[in-house]
């Protein structure tokens, strides 16, 4: 294994201070240390991933780097009981593709506590159509469906289009709830309908009258994936006992918000974070995504492209102008 090498991507600061990415032949001893060496098979792209691969300080701290903060492949070699070579297997989130060689890459070795089994239901494909994005927006739902019953009214979805907005109105509408999609979007109607959306307004509509200090009642609830003026929109117009999920901050990080909907409504804000989420709850995700919450249309909601197409993609999700989700297909990458 020392001298083996494998393709991936690279991101490298220049002299003059700008970042540039190639795809290149990498040795196994430019991967972290890690009791656990996967093959990779998948990955997938998410904003966080284009922060990275871009020189965004607040994801990635040095250069070079591989991104990547999803992986789903085989795993090679393991030094600890209960995983083993052949197993097919699930890395995503904490440091995995920040400060750690990522998914663009062939191979990733990360701690075991990293690792989740592959669950019975999912392929390794499937598994990284949902990626980070998927897992995000059912922890958003489970935080939502405790709450809140299909009959309690429209659940509205923020970033509809986007990893978590896609899949949060999928998995929503497949157990019978409502959804009012969020788009920015001209051109987004037929492919939120398709995933199951019952309506779709822009986002003028949505944070229209937020110089208020409450909204007519609009929503039983609503998962957030921008944050800014939308959440707080979305807050001000969840009626009472609502509950709205936060999960995202590509808008704006601040909040600009009263405590009317908190003490007069009873509406509670969830946060979600599924970085650092506990491995138990992680593969309790896992099991309802490749069971009763799994979707019957996710070939439909993604793209497959090749690590040599992946940086057009990163163009894309950075302006906004992608969805769905993307899979990177890393089969073939190891040499």
């Amino acid at each position: 294994m020392v001298g083996k090498t494998y393709q991936a991507m690279v991101v490298t600061e220049e002299t003059d201070g700008s970042f540039s990415r190639v795809v290149k032949k990498q040795v196994m001893g430019a991967l972290s240390e890690g009791e656990v060496l996967v093959k990779v098979q998948f990955s997938s792209l998410n904003y966080k991933d284009a922060l990275s691969a871009t020189g965004n300080r607040g994801v990635t701290k040095k250069y070079p780097h591989t991104p990547g903060v999803d992986a789903a492949g085989i795993v090679e070699e393991s030094r600890v009981e209960g995983i083993v070579p052949g197993d097919s297997v699930i890395v995503t989130s904490y440091d995995l593709g920040m400060n750690t060689p990522g998914g663009y890459g062939g191979y990733v070795k990360v701690p075991a506590s990293w690792v989740v089994p592959l669950p019975v239901g999912l392929t390794l494909k499937e598994s990284m159509i949902l990626g980070t994005a998927g897992f995000t927006a059912a922890m958003s739902v489970a935080a939502l469906v405790n709450q809140v019953k299909p009959s309690a009214g429209d659940i509205v979805v923020t970033g509809a289009t986007g990893g978590v907005g896609s899949i949060a109105v999928a998995i929503l509408a497949q157990l019978g709830y409502s959804v009012t999609a969020v788009s920015g979007k001209a051109d987004a109607g037929d492919f939120l309908k398709r995933l199951g959306a019952a309506h779709i307004i822009d986002r003028k509509s949505a944070v229209a009258g937020n110089e208020k200090p409450l909204l007519k009642t609009l929503w039983a609830g609503g998962i957030d994936a921008v944050g800014g003026e939308m959440l707080t929109a979305i807050i001000k117009a969840t009626q009472p006992l609502g509950l709205v999920t936060c999960c995202g901050n590509v808008a704006s990080p601040d909040l600009a918000l009263n405590v009317f909907p908190f003490i007069l409504r009873g509406v509670s804000l969830v946060g979600i974070d599924s970085q650092n989420c506990p491995i138990d709850y992680r593969k309790e995700i896992w099991r309802r995504l490749a069971t009763d919450w799994k979707l019957t249309n996710l070939e439909e909601m993604s793209r497959q492209v090749s690590l040599e197409d992946l940086d057009v993609e990163i163009d894309l999700i950075l302006a906004g102008k992608q969805k769905g989700r993307v899979v990177v297909n890393m089969q073939g990458q190891a040499e």
